[in-house]
């Protein structure tokens, strides 16, 4: 079995990491659509769907970089940037929607489905590569100078 992390870098194999992401995106992604079935009939469905993504956000970029991609806990310019591969994925799925919509006027439920869930699907590996490469990319360690016995002896 391979190691979840590399030696030198302490940082998550990619495909662990990808399998990581995959589950604590999907999980927050279910529990954000509990949610909105939850709340959805007392507040504008809109107003519930910001508020939903804003909080999952927040509590998926924190999961991706504990367990996902083995950083610790995301600070504030995490969130911003995570928020920022949010932003862009919506636009690109939108994008997609759209064009799809102008190219087949008429479009069937599975059709249009189909061109979702690949946007979706191309946008959340886009995503991935973003948080990993960019957002939770390793940290260097700064490793101090090992002192011998000899430089000990001699500073005293």
């Amino acid at each position: 079995m391979a190691a979840t992390t590399t030696a030198r870098t302490g940082q998550v194999a990619p495909f662990t990491s990808f399998l990581r992401f995959v589950l604590c995106g999907g999980g927050v992604t279910l529990l954000a659509s509990g949610v909105l079935l939850l709340v959805g009939d007392r507040v504008p469905l809109a107003a519930a769907n910001a508020v939903v993504t804003v909080g999952s956000t927040l509590l998926a970029t924190e999961l991706h970089g504990r367990f996902t991609f083995g950083r610790g806990g995301a600070g504030w310019s995490d969130h911003a940037a995570s928020g920022l591969t949010v932003l862009i994925s919506y636009l690109f799925t939108t994008g997609a929607l759209l064009g799809f919509a102008a190219a087949h006027p008429h479009p069937g439920a599975l059709a249009q489905q189909t061109v979702y869930l690949t946007a979706s699907a191309l946008a959340g590996l886009g995503r991935f590569l973003l948080l990993r490469l960019i957002v939770f990319r390793p940290t260097r360690p700064t490793t101090a100078p090992r002192l011998g016995r000899e430089a000990v002896v001699a500073a005293a």
